[in-house]
């Protein structure tokens, strides 16, 4: 049970486990996009897939046990963007790999886990290398959504370290203390 002085070890585990994957993938996924270094998508899709049951045990987890107790006293304002960031956070990483299975398989692209194919490519009849897409609208969707969650996510991510940096040396409360596993 999470306290204000303590995070249980599943709160802890599972916070770092879909940092550890979640940070990666959008790294890798903003170089794809740049780099256009599409031969990564395939490990890109199977690391996301990967990560979907863990980003909903987490989901789950933090639903069930609610949102930790404040170390500190906060102004109203400050207690409003740090719900609002949470939020973005647990949703936001729940949304991406959803959108991208909306965006590749409408495609006509298919996904799967290191080539177990969950969801088939769709072959152009007469194209080699080509694919047929299920629907170019929910394609459209999904790469827009995969996209701009994908950017508000870093955002709202470097505002939760910037957060937890600024418990920690303005604040000097137990904050960061308490999220690397020390009691404060």
């Amino acid at each position: 049970m999470d306290t204000p002085h303590a995070l249980s070890k599943p709160t802890l585990w599972l916070h770092w486990l879909v940092a550890a994957l979640v940070l990666p993938l959008l790294a890798v996924g903003i170089y794809m996009a740049l780099a256009e270094a599409w031969g990564l998508y395939d490990l890109h899709k199977s690391l996301g897939l990967v990560a979907l049951p863990l980003l909903l045990a987490r989901a789950a987890w933090r639903l069930g046990q609610g949102w930790p107790k404040p170390v500190g006293r906060y102004t109203a304002i400050e207690q409003r963007l740090a719900k609002a960031s949470h939020w973005t956070l647990l949703l936001g990483v729940l949304a991406m790999p959803l959108t991208g299975m909306l965006y590749s398989g409408a495609s006509g692209n298919g996904f799967g886990v290191f080539g177990l194919e969950l969801m088939r490519s769709r072959p152009h009849p007469t194209e080699p290398h080509a694919v047929v897409p299920y629907s170019e609208a929910l394609s459209t969707l999904g790469e827009t959504a995969h996209e701009w969650i994908g950017y508000a996510l870093v955002v709202v991510l470097a505002l939760h370290v910037a957060g937890a940096v600024k418990h920690h040396l303005v604040d000097g409360d137990g904050t960061l203390r308490r999220m690397l596993g020390r009691r404060v």
